[in-house]
């Protein structure tokens, strides 16, 4: 490679759900991950309470409350920035909102999505778009993108990256607490792409002994 020549970095394409605390632990990774490996993360939005909405009677009363209305208000305005302001401001106001209902614990309110388009400078018009379906289509089909690479019995979040022989190596989680950073976060990069990219390789998983740490 001559000095004028860039190496490309490798696309890491992430779905999350702005609700979800572990995929925003994810998240967090993956930006750490950003720092020390030659990568680039695409964001793209999935929805819970589209995985869940044939089941939500099986689930338990706070996560039914939990994936109603008040669950599809994020996404659907995370949705609707994206359709009307471009695919780089998703990741931004990603962090915007995440920061706000998990880190600060204020939850997913109007309150706390007004603020964060605010803060990433986009028009407060789009909280309307919480309680409209006209961005749905293109919701459904975004969730769809990400799910079918891995299978309906996972969640949030859900992470696509091209394998080394181009082939698509897509993986639910991985699911940690705290974010690791710096090398521990190269490291869990390297051995999640190691384990996912083995032929017939499907599941690691042990009990979670703690709720997520947000630092």
């Amino acid at each position: 490679m001559s000095d004028t020549q860039v190496a490309e970095k490798t696309p890491v394409d992430f779905w999350f759900d702005p609700i979800c605390p572990w995929a925003w632990m994810t998240s967090r990774w993956m930006l750490e991950v950003e720092k020390v490996r030659d990568v680039e993360v695409r964001w793209h939005v999935m929805s819970l309470a589209v995985l869940n909405e044939n089941k939500l009677e099986e689930l338990p009363e706070r996560y039914r409350e939990l994936l109603g209305p008040k669950g599809w208000a994020p996404v659907r305005v995370v949705v609707a920035a994206q359709q009307k302001h471009g695919d780089e401001v998703t990741g931004k106001l990603y962090t915007a909102l995440g920061t706000r209902i998990h880190n600060e614990a204020k939850g997913a309110t109007r309150e706390v999505i007004a603020e964060a388009l605010a803060e990433v400078g986009l028009p407060a018009e789009l909280l309307d778009y919480a309680d409209s379906d006209e961005f749905d289509i293109e919701l459904r089909a975004s969730h769809k993108n990400g799910i079918q690479r891995v299978g309906e019995d996972v969640g949030t979040p859900v992470i696509s990256v091209p394998g080394a022989d181009g082939s698509d190596v897509a993986f639910f989680g991985p699911v940690v607490t705290p974010t690791p950073k710096g090398e521990a976060a190269a490291r869990l990069w390297d051995g999640t792409l190691l384990v996912a990219s083995t032929p017939g390789f499907y599941e690691i998983k042990r009990t979670r002994t703690q709720g997520p740490s947000f630092e």
